[in-house]
């Protein structure tokens, strides 16, 4: 298992993971005022929750524009990353996705060692089941280090806030329960979402405990983490660029284990700084 990386500013690195940082929105409506993204604070360092030894599945990518810098910055070679979508209607919702695709593919072909494939029509709720939307062969052998989700949201269905919640709760659980046999021995689930309503009403913590698994800690998410990175809205670009920027919003990474602790890395654990308020001891500043 390969432990977490550090790296200052846009510059990879691959020293072990010491110390985290300090610093839809998908289609939904939020009248709430949008958390802002603190200023990097100079020696801070962003958590980077991957290495390069690392199996990696990522679910429900955008514009895989994360799977791109995850490659480029942090030379993550050992990646499935899917979408949703077909090829055609990803094109069409995010340009800009054709070129970080090929980049990636072309990659994979001009180098053995990299393992880099890109699977589309993958529903992260169906995850190694078999039959339509599960993944194939690749997903279904397991054995992931990292299952990642970035900023999951069923989309615009309804501007009903409790619904919208539910929705987005039953997401969450039905991609647990999928994803916790698809991983490694000691390999992890990592999700990210937005801090604040209607986000924090999901319970997040909560949900994934009903699943058999636990948060080991979790950290500031900093897209700046991730050269390249832009947040992917699931209904699309915004016509005209707009002047919406999810990664300029506030968001937190969730780690989870298995309760059992097989899921459980071998690491030092960082001194954590709780928030103020926050009674939860895996919460690192």
């Amino acid at each position: 298992m390969g432990k977490f990386q550090k790296q200052k500013s846009n510059r990879p690195s691959h020293t072990p993971y010491n110390k985290p940082s300090k610093t839809s929105d998908h289609g939904v409506q939020n009248k709430s005022i949008p958390k802002i993204a603190r200023p990097q604070q100079q020696n801070q360092i962003p958590a980077v929750p991957f290495d390069n030894p690392n199996r990696i599945l990522l679910v429900g990518e955008g514009d895989f524009s994360f799977a791109h810098s995850l490659y480029t910055s942090h030379h993550c070679q050992n990646v499935i990353a899917t979408c949703f979508d077909s090829a055609k209607i990803l094109a069409e919702k995010y340009p800009q996705s054709t070129g970080y695709i090929q980049e990636l593919e072309d990659a994979a072909c001009e180098d053995e060692t990299i393992n880099i494939k890109i699977l589309y029509g993958v529903d992260a709720t169906k995850l190694g089941k078999g039959g339509l939307g599960s993944g194939g062969k690749e997903v279904k052998k397991g054995e992931f280090d990292r299952i990642v989700f970035n900023f999951p949201h069923v989309g615009g269905l309804t501007k009903d806030v409790n619904r919208q919640v539910r929705y987005n709760q039953e997401l969450l659980v039905s991609f647990f329960k999928a994803a916790v046999p698809l991983l490694a021995p000691e390999g992890s689930i990592v999700v990210t979402i937005f801090e604040g309503e209607p986000y924090s009403l999901w319970n997040i913590r909560d949900l994934a405990r009903h699943v058999g698994l636990k948060v080991g800690r979790s950290f500031k998410f900093q897209a700046e983490a991730y050269p390249g990175y832009k947040h992917a809205r699931t209904l699309g670009n915004i016509e005209g660029g707009g002047g919406w920027k999810g990664e300029d919003r506030e968001a937190r990474t969730y780690i989870f284990e298995r309760k059992d602790g097989e899921g459980k890395q071998e690491q030092p654990k960082p001194q954590k700084n709780k928030r103020s308020g926050s009674s939860d001891s895996d919460e690192d500043d």
